[in-house]
């Protein structure tokens, strides 16, 4: 997968789209598979009201799916 640069692609980066319409979209490339470079992968926009968390209260994906049970993975607060 490589970019309209020959840059190679990979999921997580950062990049710019301009769109047929001439519209700039900013954000994270995701779920992009090695192989296609056409209508390949998405794009997860930013914006000024995204969560932050603190990284000590959150976790990776896979860790999350793999938990057997949620209350084990997070403690409810009290």
């Amino acid at each position: 997968m490589h970019y309209a640069n020959g840059r190679e692609a990979k999921n997580g980066d950062k990049v710019v789209w301009r769109t047929y319409s001439g519209q700039l979209i900013v954000g994270f490339l995701h779920d992009a598979v090695a192989g296609n470079d056409y209508c390949n992968g998405k794009i997860a926009v930013e914006s000024l009201n995204d969560p932050c968390p603190n990284l000590k209260e959150v976790l990776h994906f896979e860790d999350f799916a793999a938990a057997a049970k949620l209350d084990e993975v997070f403690p409810k607060q009290t």
